[in-house]
């Protein structure tokens, strides 16, 4: 704890402020960008929709303690019809407390669109389109918290943005760019374009929708995974070269790998993660779930370890996604893993359960989580539909239904 709470006092002391315009003095930023992030901590959440399944009387709730060791599964609506239709979102809560878990990750998230009706961002297109009002987060978190389970809403998102969202088009000042000028990189086939950190109107809508997400139905935190980042290659566009020059006198490095540049553009992000733990009633929980130390680090210029440390963030998640048992294995000894369970935060493993093609038959994914288990993990699957669902693999959803609830007893 003490080595937790002297990074705290490093990152709180050592790392710049962010500035609003290239023209404006530094102490005029740091003023300027306090006085923003107080009026987002003082902002109130906005009001529940009249027709939201929470509104008005709703069933006792079993509050849901800190589970000794996680057992959860990230939800999401693609590829998975969960979203759309209340009875299922029941079932398959009520499954998966009987099978033993004790935590869901719903996304809420999701290409630029939100799954309720949002002062920031639309909604999801396929859910405005057949039930606008269901609510699916809301009406999993009320069926989750009857059960004494916790909802963490994954924001899955992150600061990527598909390159035709509306939010893109109406501010293009927002937006990173590669040393050529383009604005996109290719993820999950589409062009995808990332929101700058540094720039404090994004910073403004990201902090005030992830608050505006945790503060309905009772939520008990907020996921941020390898979406919550600055593309290495990013950091050329207008905005971003104006601020470093005006906070180190020097223009930006056409190398993108110069360890300065790296270092400060990984300080911006870590800026923007300290407003958001500043802007969140404590006892939010910041769960944050990223890859592999050294990708993170040196491609998406994540530094978990020193958010860990600097108590930034509450729970860590490490995807291993490792399809053979020998691969998985070798995952679980990477430096930065074995470090983290010496930081005082809870750590756990992200395993595939599931996922097109790519389904691990039920011996091999229990032997990874038994390997998991011995080293004091807890583990989260990705996804609901590859447990027993839509990509259950060979032995049939009633078997593997049947086997995680052995084996997570």
């Amino acid at each position: 704890m003490f080595a937790r709470s002297l990074a705290s006092c490093l990152l709180l002391a050592g790392l710049p402020c962010l500035g609003l315009g290239p023209l404006q003095s530094l102490a005029q930023t740091q003023t300027q960008t306090q006085v923003q992030t107080q009026a987002l901590a003082l902002m109130p959440p906005p009001p529940l929709p009249a027709e939201s399944p929470v509104a008005g009387p709703r069933p006792a709730r079993v509050t849901p303690r800190m589970p000794s060791r996680r057992i959860g599964v990230w939800l999401t609506n693609s590829p998975s019809p969960l979203y759309y239709d209340a009875g299922r979102i029941e079932r398959a809560v009520a499954e998966l407390a009987a099978a033993g878990f004790n935590t869901l990750y719903p996304n809420v998230w999701s290409r630029g669109t939100t799954f309720h009706r949002s002062r920031y961002a639309p909604m999801e297109p396929a859910l405005a389109q057949a039930n606008p009002g269901l609510d699916p987060i809301c009406r999993m978190a009320d069926a989750a918290h009857r059960r004494g389970l916790q909802v963490i809403p994954w924001f899955e998102y992150g600061l990527m943005e598909p390159a035709g969202a509306q939010v893109v088009r109406d501010n293009p000042e927002w937006v990173l760019q590669q040393r050529d000028g383009s604005t996109t990189m290719v993820l999950h086939g589409k062009p995808m374009a990332w929101l700058n950190p540094a720039h404090p109107g994004v910073r403004q809508r990201f902090i005030g929708l992830v608050r505006e997400i945790v503060g309905r139905c009772g939520l008990d935190g907020i996921q941020l995974d390898d979406h919550f980042a600055w593309p290495v290659q990013f950091g050329y566009d207008a905005y971003t070269r104006e601020l470093y020059r005006a906070q180190t006198g020097l223009e930006p490095p056409e190398d993108f790998t110069d360890r300065s540049w790296m270092r400060w553009r990984r300080q911006q992000l870590t800026a923007l993660l300290r407003e958001l733990r500043r802007a969140l009633p404590r006892p939010t929980v910041i769960s944050l779930s990223p890859g592999p130390f050294r990708s993170a680090y040196n491609l998406w210029l994540q530094d978990w370890e020193l958010w860990a440390l600097g108590e930034l963030i509450d729970d860590l998640v490490i995807q291993n996604y490792a399809y053979s048992l020998a691969g998985f294995a070798k995952d679980l000894n990477q430096p930065a893993l074995v470090k983290a369970q010496g930081w005082g935060l809870p750590v756990e493993i992200g395993i595939l359960a599931g996922f097109g093609g790519r389904t691990p038959a039920i011996d091999v994914l229990s032997d990874k989580v038994r390997l998991s288990f011995e080293r004091g993990h807890g583990v989260i699957y990705f996804y609901w539909e590859g447990l027993w669902g839509l990509h259950a693999g060979p032995e049939g959803g009633p078997a593997r239904q049947a086997a995680f609830g052995r084996l997570h007893r």
